[in-house]
């Protein structure tokens, strides 16, 4: 085991916050490891590769849902919360999975879907069969409509996936009954009525059930969306963007009563010993109401959205930390940065300039990415990558229609393209599709680019310069420098930098690290009084005896023993 490898071991082992400054690395199943030559990633796959992912240097993985499932919406939709679906594996496997990653220093998160099941779950195979809004009924939204005989919705709330978030439920002949079931998603996946007792106790014993298998934790899906405004009372728009853009108008996110529930979980996480964590999906409107979910006695940690949407602009990333950091100090919480998952657009694709003829420049899309990874790994509380961030995989647009398996691209008739895009199968290696993702040459799951020959985990481990070496080298960094990770961030101001320059300095007791990012479109030099000593740079920034100039689309960190010359520098 590498110094890298044991030191976060070390730190797993003695740190019972460990969530406050981890690097959780994000694994979408289908497609990052195929162990048995099916196409489809598996959990097996996944053990093969712990070894990369413990010398990449992050803390923990977050495995998405490997659950039963009809897989219409990429296991989002589960059928059995307990079993492993056949295509990924086994408890065993799953088992094995949990030991593995212990075993070299890696905390275990999986995922939960508590604001829906598959229609292919026993619960809705049960309503099916039950006289609509009676019995079985009561653990789903089952609403009369409105109208004669209920012939029209109950209200116009929207699914997030495009078209009604209603569907009629019909009698044995296929007739309709005037009544409808809620689904704020697919219709394969109904919406849970969280004002029932059993969908209560069920979810603590599902939880109960991975939490006593050793997984150290949760990350919980839609978790803003588990209860809805009594009556459903209808909205000017729909429920877009899982009720980011419009909660206030929409009763079906961010009510107040699903505190009470994370307050449950919580008590029952921190029963074990050690405690487990959670980390929560929360779309919504301010980094303040953010806050309220991650209260003491409430979930532990959110996903940032704020700073993900944010664009490539130096004020708007300065507001959104500064808004994320004073929202979390009264509640006591770390923030968690996040810059790509498996529902966006990959940022070398998303933070790429638009040139002539609508043409995305990737190259200084990659620049960008890597200079905006570096900063945010440098920033306060911990933080989430997405599984081939770190090889700067830009996201597949071409894929061709029949490919595509997003129920947004079907919902939407093709109007919106869905998420497959980042969702293809990482590369390994080899210079042809699979790219090494399994053994043999059985197609992966989505068809990959022939950019990705350039960008395998083979090729990157050769190249000095790539982007794995940068993330591997930053979080080996991060590790080992006490500024880092949970703390305290002072702004800096960056002599003569104008204001597409941003810098933050992380003080700690042997010394401080800055970070340093530039965004504008010329370069910027540093006077070598203001350097310290150069850590890292995004990209081919060097130090000489005349300073250090910061290229556009990079950032550096520093390390400064003292401030430059022996006083503070000042907040812009």
């Amino acid at each position: 085991m590498t110094r890298t490898a044991t030191r976060s071991a070390e730190r797993a082992a003695t740190t019972t916050s460990w969530w406050r400054d981890a690097v959780v690395y994000e694994i979408y199943p289908r497609s990052f490891a195929d162990a048995d030559g099916d196409g489809v990633g598996d959990l097996p796959g996944i053990i093969d590769r712990l070894p990369y992912l413990r010398e990449l240097g992050v803390d923990a993985i977050w495995v998405t849902p490997f659950y039963t499932s009809p897989m219409r919406d990429g296991g989002y939709d589960v059928a059995d919360y307990t079993r492993p679906d056949p295509v990924f594996g086994t408890v065993a496997d799953a088992d094995r999975l949990i030991a593995a990653a212990h075993e070299h220093g890696l905390r275990v998160l999986f995922d939960i879907v508590p604001n829906h099941t598959s229609s292919e779950h026993r619960w809705f195979r049960e309503a099916l069969a039950t006289p609509p809004g009676e019995g079985a009924w009561k653990r789903y939204h089952c609403v009369r409509g409105r109208g004669e005989r209920g012939a029209e919705p109950p209200n116009r709330w929207q699914s997030v996936f495009g078209g009604a978030a209603w569907s009629p439920v019909r009698d044995p002949a296929g007739a309709p009954t005037g009544w409808w079931y809620l689904h704020l998603f697919d219709p394969g996946q109904p919406d849970l009525n969280w004002s029932d007792p059993d969908v209560q106790a069920e979810h603590e014993q599902i939880l109960r059930f991975w939490f006593d298998r050793g997984v150290d934790g949760f990350r919980i899906d839609v978790a803003h969306g588990l209860v809805k405004a009594p009556g459903y009372p209808d909205s000017k728009g729909g429920a877009t963007m899982l009720g980011a853009d419009d909660r206030r108008g929409t009763g079906a996110w961010d009510q107040p009563g699903v505190h009470a529930i994370y307050r449950r979980w919580r008590a029952l996480a921190d029963g074990y010993e050690p405690p487990r964590v959670f980390c929560g999906e929360i779309w919504v409107m301010t980094p303040e109401d953010q806050a309220r979910y991650v209260r003491p006695d409430e979930l532990h940690t959110a996903f940032n959205f704020h700073y993900l949407k944010a664009g490539w602009d130096a004020a708007e990333l300065r507001g959104v930390i500064d808004a994320s950091l004073a929202a979390a100090a009264p509640v006591g919480a770390a923030p968690t940065w996040v810059l790509a998952n498996h529902d966006v657009e990959r940022h070398v694709t998303r933070l790429a300039p638009v040139g002539a003829g609508g043409v995305r420049d990737l190259g200084r899309g990659r620049d960008r990415a890597r200079a905006a990874s570096l900063f945010m790994l440098a920033l306060p509380g911990g933080a989430y990558l997405y599984q081939g961030e770190e090889l700067g995989l830009p996201e597949v647009l071409d894929l061709p229609p029949e490919a595509r398996r997003d129920p947004i691209f079907a919902r939407t008739g093709g109007a919106e393209i869905g998420r497959d895009g980042c969702r293809v199968p990482l590369p390994w290696s080899g210079a042809a599709p699979p790219y090494g993702f399994g053994p043999g040459r059985a197609p992966a799951s989505l068809p990959q680019p022939p950019e990705f020959a350039a960008l395998t985990v083979e090729r990157q481990l050769a190249d000095p310069d790539s982007t794995l070496a940068l993330y591997r080298r930053a979080l080996g960094i991060r590790r080992a420098e006490p500024a880092l990770g949970d703390g305290e961030l002072r702004w800096c101001a960056v002599p003569d930098a104008g204001d597409h320059v941003i810098a933050f300095e992380r003080p700690g007791a042997s010394g401080s690290v800055v970070a340093v990012m530039n965004l504008g479109e010329t370069a910027l030099p540093l006077p070598p009084a203001w350097i310290g000593e150069l850590l890292l740079a995004s990209r081919g920034t060097a130090a000489t005896a005349a300073g250090l100039t910061l290229e556009p689309d990079a950032a550096v960190w520093l390390r400064w023993a003292r401030r430059p010359g022996g006083t503070a520098t000042p907040s812009r």
